[in-house]
């Protein structure tokens, strides 16, 4: 699927030549500047063949944009997805690209995430796709969908590579922001490799001040050759936007296409090795992270990683993190190696060095399984980071996500943040067991729910009563913008950009996955 080939001619050498003369010549002229007043002001007609070489630069580069854009925007869909959170419904629109004559469809997960209903318009064609939710992935922020194309061929994307590109390269932004479709921008490559403080997020991003608004996340990043480099992401505020590098999302488009991503998972939660700790601990020339906890039954448990360590290599290389931010790329280390291959730590314990081997276990799953009632309630799976996150006393049981007011679990009591431990007479530990319970209730009009709620159990009878209906999907009440309903805009700060915790029910998609390595 990765192709080089570019759907139009290499930007011509001379366009090229003017660019290096023209950077040489600004730069030569900032040089000067404090000497300006030392040079006697030429004659204004003397510049006027320098102008004219200036502007013939600037119109060949002007042709070029106009070359790539026409070429490229064909490529570039308008994705309406209708999502459901809780118990209201809202219509989210975003922006697409097409990588496969088949109809496959790359996008942001947080544009189709908790979707029930996804369609696609495709520049040129008067009608709309109905689009099938292939798989997403969470920590990327990567979604494919699939769409059964008619009529002409589909023109697909070629793509670049993130290891080619240079920071102030010149990139367009393309996608549909706003609801307006086919809009390009223009900017250069303004940094490599960022690391967000996003929970959930392991990207190492492209920034660009190509603009990124409500409505473009999704949306390919290409350079001059028309070359996809990046899926659009995020903004934050008017010139910094962020974008996943293709390389990324084209290994997790190939797992996805299989079936799901699976990472490599230790089972620890940490923090960075910043100098004031470092200092503290009486190694100032350390670096790593430290320890914070350690997952029960997890690779880390079972060869005895004990919180308060300091991880200081991987595999024979450092692990540098003395901010937030900074732990990304020991997360990414982690996350890139198989399950069920070995890897090699270096620690600290009390100052005194320690190699530890351990072999990694597939991650769980970042975005909890969740499953809707017709009782006006929901539930989800207690995953590693829902038992953390949420302080509970049991990892066993249902945790209870959503209640509906006025419904009968309303009535009955029942509270988002219980943990449901039994239906009648039948234990619930996890989320098929409870499936179990409540199909064995599904003939009484009333049952027995066993909840857990902090340090207290509750026992709540829950009677079965008018279902409510359905809620009708709600007006768009002016939201084009990419974030999904329970997560902060995400072209809002990147500190405040996590996602919601839960993945909808309607479109399985399998994903694996967490935040921690």
């Amino acid at each position: 699927m990765r192709s080089r080939h570019s759907p139009i001619p290499s930007p011509p050498e001379a366009l090229l030549a003017w660019l290096r003369a023209w950077a040489v010549g600004a730069w030569v002229g900032l040089a000067l500047l404090p000497g300006l007043a030392l040079v006697p002001t030429a004659p204004a007609r003397a510049a006027v063949p320098a102008a004219s070489e200036e502007m013939a630069g600037w119109s060949s580069l002007q042709e070029r944009i106009i070359e790539v854009s026409e070429a490229v925007k064909p490529i570039v869909v308008h994705i309406e997805a209708i999502v459901k959170v809780n118990d209201r419904r809202k219509r989210v629109e975003g922006s697409g690209f097409i990588v496969d004559a088949d109809g496959s469809i790359v996008t942001n997960h947080h544009v189709v995430d908790k979707a029930q209903k996804v369609e696609v318009t495709i520049p040129g064609r008067s009608h709309k796709y109905p689009a099938t939710v292939v798989g997403t992935d969470k920590q990327t922020d990567v979604a494919l969908l699939k769409i059964e194309p008619s009529g002409d061929p589909l023109p697909v994307a070629s793509f670049g590579s993130v290891d080619e590109l240079r920071v102030g390269q010149w990139v367009l932004a393309i996608g549909n922001p706003y609801g307006l479709d086919g809009t390009v921008s223009f900017g250069i490559v303004s940094a490599k490799g960022r690391n967000l403080e996003v929970d959930k997020i392991l990207n190492d991003f492209i920034q660009t001040d190509a603009m990124i608004d409500r409505g473009s996340s999704g949306g390919p990043l290409v350079d001059l050759d028309g070359h996809v480099v990046g899926i659009n992401s995020r903004g934050q505020g008017r010139g910094i936007g962020f974008t996943i590098p293709i390389d990324t999302a084209l290994d997790v488009v190939a797992q996805l296409r299989k079936g799901g991503v699976e990472r490599g998972w230790i089972g620890i939660t940490i923090q960075p090795l910043d100098r004031d700790l470092a200092d503290y601990f009486g190694m100032p020339d350390a670096t790593g992270v430290i320890v914070n906890s350690v997952s029960a039954k997890s690779p880390a448990h079972d060869a005895g990683i004990e919180p308060g360590d300091v991880l200081t290599g991987l595999n024979g290389e450092p692990i540098e993190a003395e901010k937030e931010e900074d732990l990304g790329d020991f997360q990414r280390r982690v996350a890139a190696v198989a399950p069920g291959e070995a890897i090699e730590l270096a620690i600290l314990r009390r100052g005194k060095p320690k190699q530890i081997s351990l072999v990694l276990a597939t991650q769980p799953h970042v975005v909890p399984e969740e499953q809707e009632t017709d009782l006006g309630f929901h539930v989800q799976e207690i995953t590693e980071n829902t038992y953390r996150d949420q302080r509970l006393a049991t990892r066993e049981g249902a945790y209870v996500r959503f209640v509906e007011r006025g419904s009968p679990a309303s009535e009955s009591g029942l509270q988002p943040g219980d943990v449901i431990e039994g239906i009648d007479d039948e234990s619930v530990k996890d989320l098929d067991s409870f499936r179990s319970a409540l199909d064995d209730a599904a003939a009484k009009d009333a049952f027995l729910i066993t909840a857990r709620r902090g340090d207290m159990v509750k026992y709540l009878l829950l009677k079965r009563g008018e279902t409510p209906a359905p809620p009708a999907a709600d007006e768009d009440a002016g939201d084009t913008g990419q974030a999904s309903h329970t997560e902060p805009d995400a072209h809002a700060k990147p500190a405040a950009a996590a996602g919601p915790d839960a993945e909808a029910r309607a479109v399985p998609r399998p994903e694996h996955g967490e935040s921690k390595p």
